[in-house]
């Protein structure tokens, strides 16, 4: 059986027992025995229904691994600098109720309130400033 990719329209190869890395953030992990169809001119792949379920559940659980950090991240943090959720709130300007939501890991925080956290946790003297902004 022949295939044509969908998106370059190159010949498409079967291969059995692929291993594939999935990347999130700072993150990695490996999904073995992969089975599909794959381009040979683009890298396009159609996956088997078993293997293509069980990269999206490898996937699925390197994001909330990701969040489950982040958010423990977030309460360190906080913590360290003796703020409640209503100061780290202000701070970063946003609601108790936002902040306490980037802490549970029910919404993730915005990149760059991160990186400022990050930031006030390597240079905690800068809290003065931050917060008289």
């Amino acid at each position: 059986m022949r295939r044509i990719c969908p998106q370059c329209g190159a010949a498409m190869r079967r291969k059995e027992s692929l291993t594939e890395v999935i990347e999130f953030e700072s993150e990695s992990t490996r999904v073995t025995g992969l089975s599909g169809w794959f381009c040979t001119s683009c890298d396009e792949a159609i996956l088997d229904d078993d293997s293509a379920r069980r990269y999206g559940e490898a996937g699925d659980a390197l994001i909330a691994q990701a969040r489950q950090r982040r958010q423990t991240e977030i309460r360190r943090i906080r913590k360290k600098l003796g703020l409640t959720q209503i100061e780290a709130g202000k701070l970063v300007g946003v609601g108790k109720v936002a902040f306490s939501r980037y802490e549970r890991g029910e919404t993730q925080a915005p990149e760059p309130l991160v990186k400022l956290l990050r930031l006030v946790d390597r240079h905690p003297e800068l809290l003065g400033e931050i917060g008289s902004g």
